[in-house]
Formats: structure tokens, C-alpha cells, sequence
């Protein structure tokens, strides 16, 4: 999909490439990397959240809390990038999930989630995106 803005520009979603129209020519211009902007905002929210252990998150100048959940006490903040609703999920480390595994060995597991789907998880600061399969 191809999305054009207001200011003459045109980049498609999901690469790394931006191109200006300019009187039927175009110039391509190297684009900052969406996902690469999202993925450290992923990071930075696991960081603050599970490692520096904040009560509250600050990402893009915005103030989210870290709540905790009734159940299992786990840490959860709900925040958005470029107005998209996130939930970061600390691992529950009772499942049988290989992150709960990595959880029980000590390490620092966070689950994102979008509109009820998982994204990617976050551990000890290393990010891994899920397939999105077929839609």
C-alpha cells in the first residue's frame, strides 16, 4: 500500500523508502525506518517497565503507568505510537510458553499486544517480531 501525504510525498507502508513527487519526477530519499522507530519505543517501554522498574513509562513525551495485574501481580502499561494502541505485558512465568521458561531462568520478559493480537516480546532487550500470517 502506498500512502501519500499533504506535503507532496508518497512512501510505502512497510519499507524503508520515501519518495517525492515533484512534476511527475521522482526522487527517491532515504526514510527513517518506521518499524526501527517502533521497535526501540518496544524496547524503551520493556527498559523502564521491567528493568529500571518505573511506575511510570515516558515515551514520545507522554506519561503512561505501569499498572500491576490482580491476579499475578504482573507488570502492564498501556500506552500508543503514532496514535496505535499498545499493551505491554510482563511474562507470566507459570505458563509453559518458552518465555515463561526464560522468565523462570531469570530473564526479563515482556509480551506487546495491539488489538488483541501479539506483536512481538521483548527479552532481556532483545526484540522478536511474530509473523503475522495470513489475513
Amino acid at each position: 500500500m502506498i500512502l501519500l501525504t499533504g506535503n507532496g510525498a508518497a512512501t510505502q507502508e512497510g519499507s524503508a523508502f520515501l519518495f517525492q513527487i515533484d512534476c511527475a519526477k521522482i526522487h527517491y530519499v532515504p526514510a527513517v525506518n518506521h518499524t526501527s522507530a517502533l521497535d526501540a519505543a518496544f524496547i524503551a517501554v520493556w527498559q523502564q517497565a521491567l528493568v529500571d522498574c518505573a511506575k511510570k513509562v515516558t515515551l514520545g513525551g507522554k506519561i503512561y503507568a505501569v499498572r500491576r495485574t490482580a491476579k499475578h501481580n504482573l507488570a502492564q502499561v498501556d500506552f500508543e505510537f503514532d496514535e496505535i494502541p499498545y499493551r505491554a505485558l510482563e511474562q507470566n512465568r507459570l505458563t509453559n510458553s518458552r518465555w515463561a521458561q526464560l522468565a523462570r531462568k531469570g530473564a526479563r520478559v515482556m509480551q506487546i499486544l495491539s488489538s488483541g493480537r501479539y506483536v512481538c516480546v521483548v527479552v532481556d532487550g532483545k526484540l522478536t517480531r511474530y509473523s503475522r500470517g495470513k489475513t
